[in-house]
Formats: structure tokens, sequence, C-alpha cells
């Protein structure tokens, strides 16, 4: 994978290692995530989601890159991936400002 991309590759890592069919909901896996991560891994995983985010890739092909590694009913949260992940961000700018 081109270094430009490695980021992608760590976000479908995060997403998929985080988000996956044995949780029980997509905030408790986030909060136990962001409990266990050190800041610094906190701040290595922000950045590649903003990476991501702001990345030539369509809205398109991001939703289903997230659709594709995090196992999460976006219906049922009543957001779509993007602006889900969007949310993940900010949540873990408040965990690393915490601890």
């Amino acid at each position: 994978m081109d270094e430009p991309y490695d980021y992608l590759e760590e976000l479908e890592d995060f997403l998929g290692g985080t988000f996956h069919q044995d949780i029980s909901s997509p905030d408790k896996a986030l909060d136990e995530f962001i409990n266990e991560a050190s800041i610094e891994c906190l701040l290595s995983t922000i950045e590649n989601c903003e990476k991501f985010l702001n990345s030539n890739l369509t809205k398109q092909e991001k939703e289903i890159i997230i659709q594709n590694n995090a196992e999460v009913y976006f219906s049922a949260i009543e957001l779509n991936p993007l602006q889900w992940l969007n949310n993940l961000v900010v949540k873990m700018k408040e965990g690393v400002n915490i601890k």
C-alpha cells in the first residue's frame, strides 16, 4: 500500500477491532477504547480518522469503507457513516483532554 494511504489501513484496523459483532453498543465500545488506549494511541487514531475524512475519496467511497469495517447499524443510531465517524473523532478528542 502506498505510504499516503497507510492511514486507511490503520483506520480499517481501528474500526474492525473496536466495532465488531461482539460489542454491546458502539458507544460502549468507543468508551472502552478511549479508557484503555494511551494518549499516543488516541492521537494517532484521531489523526488517521481526520486524514481519511479529509481525503480525496468520494463521500460514497468513504461510507462504504466505514460500513465494510465497522459492525454498526447506522439506521438504528440515526447517523450516516460519515456523521458517525466525525462524532467518534470529537469524542476521542474529549477523551484525550480528560486523560
